[in-house]
């Protein structure tokens, strides 16, 4: 995994998730997620011209601004095709091996999704970096401490229905990162142009993230 790609993400604690947005608002939509604290932004391939985004958004920002990646990559080309339009990272719903090492191949980091035990280590062994614990708001925080237990050595993002009444729980349960996407990207917000809720989203997740890493 880079080593800037994989600081960042563990850092900042947060992959903040662009889905749906169109083209004209998405280099504002993701200046107001790194105004608000978090560089590292996940731009969903089943978003219309997600490749023209993906390459917008990487030569809007300089490199130690935003790292943008690709998510919802359902298959190698896919794969392939959001990593040359610039994609610094790959995150997939479920585990494809294809996926995983055509990222390997460009080296690029891969968030592979899975909610079993097998398929966490089967996505680990095959080369992923870290695992999606997908869906996590219905698997839970159990679900990734329990996940620890024995497979521990392997860092965990729970995404899908992680919010700020349970991000801290995420964390305490040993989370390395969350993925996020409506509680930061209300789309609402961003349809009425109102850029400074997306910011205050990203903002408060940040100090989620901090106060529950203190404790």
């Amino acid at each position: 995994m880079s080593d800037t790609t994989a600081s960042r993400i563990r850092e900042t604690g947060i992959v903040a998730i662009v889905r749906g947005t169109d083209a004209d608002t998405a280099i504002e939509t993701v200046d107001a997620i790194r105004r608000g604290g978090v560089p590292t932004v996940e731009i969903t391939a089943n978003t219309e011209g997600v490749l023209d985004m993906i390459r917008d958004v990487s030569s809007s920002f300089a490199a130690d601004e935003v790292t943008v990646g690709a998510g919802t990559v359902l298959d190698a080309e896919t794969a392939r095709a959001t990593t040359l339009a610039g994609a610094e990272f790959l995150v997939t719903p479920s585990f494809d091996d294809g996926v995983v090492r055509t990222a390997n191949r460009y080296g690029k980091p891969s968030l592979v999704g899975v909610a079993t035990p097998t398929e966490a280590v089967r996505a680990f062994e095959a080369g992923a970096d870290m695992v999606k614990v997908f869906p996590a708001g219905t698997l839970g925080p159990g679900f990734v401490s329990a996940l620890g237990g024995p497979l521990g050595h392997i860092p965990t993002v729970p995404t899908g229905g992680v919010n700020l009444d349970n991000v801290r729980d995420f964390f305490e349960a040993g989370a390395a990162a969350v993925g996020v996407g409506s509680s930061i990207v209300d789309n609402d917000a961003v349809a009425r142009g109102d850029f400074d809720v997306i910011e205050e989203n990203a903002r408060d997740f940040v100090a989620a993230v901090e106060d529950a890493r203190a404790e």
